[in-house]
């Protein structure tokens, strides 16, 4: 028998700067591919904070996309992301499966569509940039509308399936 706080085994044994199990399943073992994780992470946090504020830039896929960053690199920065008052329950809604509720998605299809047509309208001249930017405005028209679930659909399918 061992004293308390003595390994028992291989599998206990902490190694500094290495992540165990407890750690996450998904953590990378490498500290330079953790750190990178961790960079790449920040960076998309710090996008989504811009794209809160810049009309037509998109925030809540950056928070998407960071959480999966952290998720790889860092438990902690993963829960400092998800409890985050607005954009911890979309990150998770979005981890769920649980879609977009109706007025964010015309919100954000609306704002999609204004972007493209100030871009394409008064800030593009040149014929080739309109037709990409318009073409890029589709596909997310296109992505949230028809690929996203609406959160109310789910909804009222679950209270039927219970009901």
């Amino acid at each position: 028998m061992t004293a308390p706080g003595q390994p028992t085994g291989g599998s206990d044994v902490r190694i500094p700067g290495r992540p165990t199990a407890a750690d996450g399943p998904g953590l990378a073992r490498s500290r330079l591919v953790r750190a990178v994780w961790i960079a790449a992470g920040l960076v998309l946090v710090g996008i989504g904070a811009v794209g809160i504020v810049v009309p037509g830039l998109p925030s809540t896929i950056f928070f998407i996309l960071a959480a999966a960053a952290f998720s790889r690199s860092s438990a902690r920065l993963e829960r400092w992301l998800l409890n985050l008052p607005v954009v911890g329950k979309l990150v998770g809604d979005y981890r769920a499966g649980l879609g977009m509720r109706r007025r964010a998605k015309i919100a954000a299809v609306s704002m999609i569509v204004i972007a493209v047509g100030i871009s394409t309208g008064l800030a593009i001249k040149s014929w080739t940039p309109r037709a990409i930017v318009l073409g890029a405005g589709a596909v997310g028209v296109a992505y949230v509308g028809w690929r996203v679930p609406t959160r109310e659909v789910l909804d009222r399918a679950v209270a039927e399936g219970a009901g």
